[in-house]
């Protein structure tokens, strides 16, 4: 689970609650119903939704639970062990040749490794290995930036509803000026400054965390796929397996250090 998620839903939220609640040195529950405003949500959130749902085919959309399931569960990526399980790839084919890692391939169960050892097993050309090796990259990646595009876009679209909100509680309250009817005036500019603030709360504290969440995902993956394609590379040269182990952990980052799972799913 993404406890830096939670922990920061948490927080943000039960600030902005004790923001509302306390009033004048003391705690009032009642302050509330204040930010309470069915008219305010209708527009702020089923404004922002129904755009949302404009903007995406239906097969996109049937896939975003998933993806903000990822974003609570995300997988774990541990680049260093993927690092010994390829140090034990180079040991195999420096003693016993290229062609007995095929059985060790068949067994691994991370799809992109095995597809990379079975394009050296089968004696491509290096470059050719490359080259697909870093297609395969850049479609994960492209296919990672359409998945988040859905919260990375409810980022800008709830603001924007939250100011039309505002625009339709002004000009309902300048409809209807009355100095002898002051209560029509409070209702208007509450509705006015409320969906400004659902607008900017759902923003910040939801979409915005959970696309950055996909973000960090996707970067994790990112360098154990490079590191992968580094390695079976340097195998296919015939490299030392405690040099390949050297050149991999330079691109260790000391903040990847745990995990304890392998890349390969991806949103």
């Amino acid at each position: 689970m993404n406890l830096s998620l939670i922990i920061g839903w948490v927080v943000s939220f039960g600030l902005v609650i004790f923001g509302i609640f306390f009033d004048n040195g003391a705690i009032v529950p009642k302050n509330i119903f204040n930010f309470i405003e069915i008219s305010s949500l209708a527009i702020t959130v089923g404004g922002t939704i129904g755009c949302l749902i404009a903007s995406f085919p239906m097969s996109y959309l049937a896939q975003v639970p998933k993806r903000l399931k990822m974003a609570i569960m995300p997988k774990k990526y541990n680049p260093t062990d993927y690092i010994e399980e390829i140090v034990k790839y180079a040991q195999v084919a420096r003693t016993r040749g290229l062609l007995a890692l095929e059985e060790s391939a068949n067994q691994c169960s991370d799809p992109f490794m095995k597809s990379s050892l079975m394009m050296i097993v089968d004696a491509n050309d290096p470059e050719k290995v490359r080259g697909m090796l870093d297609d395969t990259i850049m479609f994960m990646c492209e296919r990672h930036e359409q998945g988040r595009s859905f919260f990375e876009k409810g980022v800008g679209i709830f603001p924007a509803f939250g100011m039309l909100g505002t625009l339709i509680g002004l000009i309902n309250m300048l409809a209807s000026m009355d100095f002898n009817h002051p209560e029509r005036l409070t209702g208007g500019m509450a509705q006015a400054l409320i969906t400004t603030f659902y607008g900017s709360l759902f923003a910040n504290v939801l979409m915005a965390p959970v696309g950055m969440a996909l973000k960090n995902l996707h970067e994790d993956e990112l360098l154990c796929m490079q590191i992968i394609e580094e390695g079976v590379l340097a195998i296919a040269g015939g490299s030392n397996p405690r040099y390949i182990q050297e050149k991999l952990e330079f691109m260790l980052p000391k903040s990847k250090a745990s995990g304890d799972k392998k890349p390969g799913g991806g949103a």
